[in-house]
């Protein structure tokens, strides 16, 4: 039986440069752990784990169907900081009735959504 999603991985092609767009350009930090292959995994705050690796061969793509979303906090200033470091946005604000979104691209060509719950008054 299924028990959790264990993590969602994506595929790069240049891994040192992947790891300076999610490390330095969004901010996440790194774990620790040590793989001995080309692996590297992000662990959230809030829960799940996220790894982007050279290792399955696989291409990135934005067209692919999958895309992980990352809960934020601000979603207006970090889309702001991002426009302002060159990041590639893929979509304008979109708007749901539980939340807003904007879709980027990583450093790779994978797509990545930003996502902010609305207030639930």
């Amino acid at each position: 039986m299924f028990r959790k999603v264990a993590f969602t991985l994506y595929p790069v092609i240049d891994l040192d440069r992947a790891r300076a767009f999610y490390e330095q350009t969004l901010g996440l930090p790194a774990a620790s752990a040590e793989y001995g292959i080309p692996w590297v995994e992000y662990d959230l705050p809030g829960g799940g784990c996220f790894a982007i690796t050279t290792v399955t061969g696989d291409k990135p793509a934005s067209d692919a169907g999958g895309t992980i979303a990352f809960e934020v906090e601000d979603l207006d200033a970090l889309c702001a900081d991002l426009e302002a470091k060159g990041v590639t946005f893929k979509t304008d604000l979109i708007h749901s009735p539980v939340c807003r979104m904007r879709v980027i691209q990583d450093s790779e060509g994978n797509a990545v959504l930003l996502h902010q719950l609305k207030n639930r008054d």
